[in-house]
């Protein structure tokens, strides 16, 4: 690599070892840490495919990446961008995470007030919900039970600080949903042009 930007490019060896090297260092583990992050989130949803194909992407850029280190073992600028890139590349990927917003999530709301109005909601955009009634310390209280795409958590849990500002609630990520007489189906399989989508659309 350095031979190749020194006799293609005019660079120099010094702004090569402590600009350009750095550099591709700091964006390849940008990359493979991202892939990494994003991959995780594909193994917990139980995508084989995807998660393969990730894996393998992921292995190769940081191959490459810590090849770069061990070839230029001297160079300090080096041990910067690696652990730098690391650290940024965890943000990217739960930033993109955050934009594909890929499955399903449950989400339990405990409050001692009505339902009323949260229900209204829940049956106006056609949320499956179930309300079981308990008993804490506090006195009665209910519990509501929901699951619903990961696109519209946000939404909802506005909703409900809204309307039951006293609420507790909680929220865990679905690997697969049925439904009673359905073929069970994973949980929002969508194509990679479609996740792109959602992420222009935000």
């Amino acid at each position: 690599m350095k031979t190749f930007f020194l006799e293609n490019y005019g660079i120099s060896e010094s702004i090569f070892s402590y600009v350009l090297l750095p550099l591709l260092i700091f964006i390849a583990r940008i990359l493979d840490v991202s892939i990494n992050t994003i991959r995780i989130i594909f193994v917990m949803s139980g995508r084989k495919l995807v998660s393969t194909i990730l894996g393998f992407f992921e292995s190769l850029i940081w191959l490459l990446a810590i090849g770069q280190i061990f070839k230029n073992i001297d160079n300090i600028a080096s041990y910067i961008a690696y652990p730098l890139g690391f650290a940024t590349g965890i943000l990217v990927g739960m930033l993109i995470e955050e934009k594909l917003a890929l499955g399903k999530v449950v989400v339990r709301v405990i409050s001692s007030e009505p339902f009323d109005n949260l229900l209204k909601y829940l049956d106006k955009n056609k949320m499956r919900h179930t309300v079981l009634q308990g008993v804490s310390q506090d006195g009665p209280e209910g519990v509501l039970f929901t699951v619903i795409n990961r696109d519209q958590m946000k939404e909802f849990l506005n909703e409900t600080r809204k309307l039951l500002p006293a609420s507790f609630y909680t929220v865990e990520s679905v690997k697969q949903a049925r439904e009673t007489g359905l073929i069970p189906q994973e949980i929002h399989k969508r194509k990679l042009g479609s996740w792109m989508g959602s992420v222009k659309r935000k």
